[in-house]
């Protein structure tokens, strides 16, 4: 509107002064003076037009033209009569402010495929940035970020608001990029943004030497296991877009050794906490450890790399993360006084001894396999990936029982289901690996192999004292030295130490084993039992030769839940006969009895006698929230 309104004001002002040039120069001439003209109406391709030019005899030129021109229309149209000047005017304006307002209405929609051509153009900017970064060339990725921040700042989203959203989005795109720039800037130093640059300082050489040298064995046998779990790895960080250095990461946490497990109770491949496991999606219960599974673990291992890298923006100090853990390299960074981002190796410093030496290790490793034959590094017998198919199993059974029946050695199956931690199928759904060339034996046998369970193991935890072994602790809680030393990771040969706390896995109690016998209560007698850690219900009731049932009548109790400190009454033979004759009387109207086993829940009994559950609860005075224990005598009919 602004520019439509200037130009009509310069053409009012133009037509003003043309026609004052011409009446001056009618008054002047007496031809003009003695004749009464004519005037015919000028197109509009002979209007004179105000130039913007400094060239002051090019307008007194084309104003003379003007003259001229309307001179040669009075002599040759002498009898055209003479229209009004004021009506001249207004027709010349109403004519030129048309012309004017079609001018306008162009250009603006020619500012709306500027607009969009200004949104693509910025666009095309952001993805040539992107080119130039992944070839390492931050500077010029850098500058075309900032011309297509410019171009997206010249369109004013008041006037055009239909691009206001695509300006807002291009503008995130923008800063988005520029972060990931600067945080990557320290890892294009010595190479590309995918790349962990090598640091051939001290500490590196330092680590070389030692895995050239005293731990070159260790070395070789590491990149001998490695063949089998690297393909896989490779594989997932390439698709995950991480640098594939870090598929030699697990020689230096594990030695590529499934089962490995560090004094920080790190297991697996990749020595994942129990705790960092959990966070990262790795299940953890009595039948399974997924830490121990190479394909889950390296997918966790790969969310944990990208998360510490897009936290510190390097991949030396995500590595030092990775094995410390984020918590205490950012106390650490907190702690510097300079940018840590400028030198990793100011950091280092101050990290862990152990974290010190994983860094330069890891580098050091990257170092010799770009240099295999400098150090005479010679690969054996690799351990070669093992094909299979999987299949989901809906049943427990032992990982021996499969291998006995498809003709393979049970070692095989626990090499493809290393997560299993006891041989044993968890009871839900399992999906089970077995080697590609016995699968067909496994499908046509897999009905015959026999289904067993096997509840979780009760644990007693002991105070060890001087004195004590680990063959007496076998012997003293029914179990096996093997599987004492399992349970607590220690070595079978290895010395306990006093005071020291071990857990006994055992199906029995430690109240139970402490009870040389049974203590018979007396007809009429009551005692008082004061209850102690470990103790339950039935472990009770089996040391004093009565029922959970009994002892809960007895004191009242409405739960199973005993306290440490409480007192329970145990009553003598008087409540167990009345109970027994309670039961006799049920038998005659044709019920009978059945005593719990281990394993046993309401619903099974139920469905094995053929009864409803409500039933069964109504008959023993029980509820859905009731428990039963083994030894515990209920009426099913």
């Amino acid at each position: 509107m602004f520019k439509t309104k200037l130009a009509l004001f310069l053409m009012i002002v133009w037509i003003t002064a043309g026609c004052q040039h011409a009446y001056n120069n009618t008054a002047s001439n007496p031809y003009n003076k003695a004749q009464t003209p004519t005037l015919e109406t000028p197109e509009p391709g002979n209007l004179p037009v105000l130039s913007n030019s400094n060239n002051k005899n090019g307008v007194t030129a084309t104003q003379e033209e003007a003259t001229n021109s309307e001179e040669t229309a009075t002599i040759s149209n002498p009898f055209l009569s003479t229209p009004d000047k004021t009506d001249l005017l207004a027709s010349d304006v109403e004519k030129e402010s048309y012309k004017q307002n079609q001018k306008s209405e162009k250009h603006d929609q020619g500012s709306e495929l500027t607009n969009q051509e200004k949104i693509d153009q910025a666009l095309e900017l952001c993805d040539y940035a992107q080119q130039m970064w992944e070839k390492g060339k931050l500077d010029d990725a850098l500058t075309n970020l900032d011309s297509a921040y410019s171009t997206i700042l010249e369109i004013d989203a008041e006037i055009h608001s239909e691009f206001n959203q695509q300006k807002e989005d291009i503008r995130y795109l923008i800063s988005k990029r520029i972060l990931e720039i600067y945080a990557s800037r320290q890892i294009v130093v010595n190479g590309l943004h995918n790349e962990i640059p090598i640091t051939l300082n001290n500490h590196v050489q330092n680590e070389i030497k030692r895995l050239t040298g005293p731990e070159r064995k260790f070395f070789i046998q590491s990149l001998e296991r490695s063949e089998r779990f690297r393909p896989f790895i490779l594989s997932e960080l390439k698709k995950a877009g991480l640098p594939e250095e870090i598929s030699w990461l697990p020689l230096i946490e594990s030695g590529f050794k499934i089962r490995a497990l560090s004094p920080a109770r790190a297991l697996g491949l990749w020595q994942f906490i129990p705790s960092t496991g959990y966070k990262f999606g790795l299940t953890r219960n009595y039948y399974i450890d997924e830490r121990l599974d190479p394909h889950k673990s390296t997918m966790a291992a790969i969310s944990y790399l990208k998360e510490l890298h897009n936290l510190f923006g390097d991949w030396t100090t995500a590595l030092a993360a990775y094995n410390c853990g984020e918590n205490r390299v950012l106390r650490t960074i907190r702690k510097q006084s300079i940018n840590y981002l400028d030198n990793f190796w100011d950091l280092y410093q101050n990290l862990p001894r152990e974290t010190a030496q994983y860094v330069p290790r890891f580098l050091a490793t990257l170092h010799i396999m770009n240099n295999l034959d400098k150090y005479n590094i010679k690969i054996g017998v690799p351990l070669l990936p093992i094909a299979f198919k999987t299949y989901e199993i809906k049943k427990q059974i032992h990982l021996k029982d499969i291998a006995k029946e498809i003709g393979v050695k049970e070692a095989v199956l626990e090499n493809l289901n290393p997560e299993l931690r006891y041989g044993l199928l968890p009871p839900e759904p399992y999906l089970l690996k077995i080697p590609e060339d016995k699968a067909e034996i496994f499908l046509s046998k897999i009905d015959k192999i026999k289904i067993t369970y096997s509840p979780p193991p009760m644990y007693v935890f002991h105070r060890v004292r001087r004195g004590d072994t680990l063959s007496g602790l076998a012997k003293k809680y029914k179990t096996s030295i093997r599987a004492i030393s399992t349970v607590n990771q220690i070595h079978k040969s290895q010395r306990i130490i006093a005071g020291k706390v071990l857990k006994i896995p055992s199906r029995t109690n430690a109240a139970n084993i402490h009870a040389e016998a049974s203590v018979r209560v007396v007809p009429g007698q009551r005692l008082v039992y004061i209850v102690k850690s470990g103790d339950n219900l039935w472990n009770i009731a089996r040391k004093f030769d009565t029922t959970t049932k009994n002892i809960m009548v007895t004191n009242k109790l409405s739960s199973t839940a005993l306290s440490i400190g409480q007192s329970l009454n145990i009553t003598s033979e008087k409540q167990l006969k009345t109970e027994q004759l309670t039961i006799a009387k049920i038998a005659k109207k044709g019920a009978s009895t059945y005593q719990v086993q281990s394993g046993d829940s309401p619903f099974l009994i139920a469905k094995k006698y053929n009864m409803s559950l409500n039933r069964l609860l109504a008959l023993n005075h029980l509820n859905k929230k009731s428990k039963i224990f083994p030894g515990q005598t209920l009426i099913v009919e």
